[in-house]
């Protein structure tokens, strides 16, 4: 498929919802933006529907939630058009997701070896020898110092950072498209979290991969990512190019730039969000 031809991916118009005694509540709202082989942040707090869109895009909602999107498309093939079976060779082999504390999704009564050889097998149609080179060349580029070793490892046996980086392995072996990062490192100490990000942002450059990296941290979307979008209640309020993220003008956006601390912080109490001043508007 030439690339040239259409975006790594498009979302127009996508929204997802969910009922409650109320009615149905919307927890993304007329999501629209583009990608390409590029690095994109979607940052926001906690409930602005950011992990909504990136399951969204895989099609993981489920009953009783509902999606819609006026165009979902990866590299112009139409995602809403596709069954289950269709679907799932698209997930990992074309589009991979990092979920947040990754290493609990790991099956704790697998060798870390057979579980990413598994998340091969479902894709690609090798040699048992092959399959297991594959698997001992990807652990070794998330810099893990004994693949073998760790390939007959269990889940429990390794570290919170070693168990991020073999999900990493798990879901950049099928060599995909375009890599969805959930909040990667939320559950590591600030030391690992640099090294961890610091791998997956080498691995999307070498692969020429598009990346999606969620998270509320802006100053850390805006050190890994190209550009930004801000999300507030579902929708977003803000775009602009990461290097630009200190120019935000939206009311929102100033404000959680604002409540970060610094460094050598000076204030006696940090800011607090004035909500009122951009709900109204």
């Amino acid at each position: 498929m030439n690339h040239a031809a259409a975006p790594l991916l498009e979302v127009d118009n996508l929204r997802v919802s969910y009922p409650t005694p109320k009615g149905r509540v919307e927890v993304v709202k007329g999501l629209s933006f583009t990608l390409g082989r590029e690095r994109l942040g979607i940052v926001g707090e906690s409930g602005s529907g950011k992990s909504m869109t990136g399951r969204a895009i895989l099609r993981l909602i489920r009953n009783p939630g509902q999606m819609a999107a006026d165009k979902l498309a990866l590299e112009g093939q139409d995602l809403q058009g596709l069954n289950d079976r269709q679907m799932r060779g698209i997930r990992g082999a074309r589009i991979s997701m990092i979920m947040q504390d990754p290493k609990f999704s790991l099956n704790p009564v697998m060798t870390i070896g057979a579980q990413i050889a598994e998340s091969l097998d479902v894709h690609e149609r090798l040699s048992r020898r092959d399959t297991n080179a594959r698997v001992l060349d990807m652990l070794g580029a998330v810099r893990i110092n004994d693949p073998k070793a760790v390939a007959r490892m269990y889940p429990h046996q390794v570290s919170g950072g070693m168990g991020q980086r073999v999900m990493i392995a798990m879901m950049l072996i099928p060599r995909p498209d375009l890599l969805i990062a959930d909040e990667p490192t939320s559950a590591l100490d600030v030391s690992v979290q640099a090294q961890v990000l610091d791998l997956i942002d080498e691995l999307v450059r070498a692969k020429g991969m598009g990346l999606i990296l969620i998270s509320h941290d802006l100053n850390l979307v805006a050190r890994y990512c190209d550009r930004i979008m801000v999300m507030n209640g579902g929708q977003v309020v803000e775009s602009c190019a990461a290097g630009d993220l200190h120019k935000a003008s939206h009311p929102y956006t100033q404000g959680l730039l604002a409540a970060v601390p610094q460094m050598k912080e000076i204030r006696d109490t940090l800011p607090v969000l004035d909500r009122q001043s951009w709900s109204r508007t």
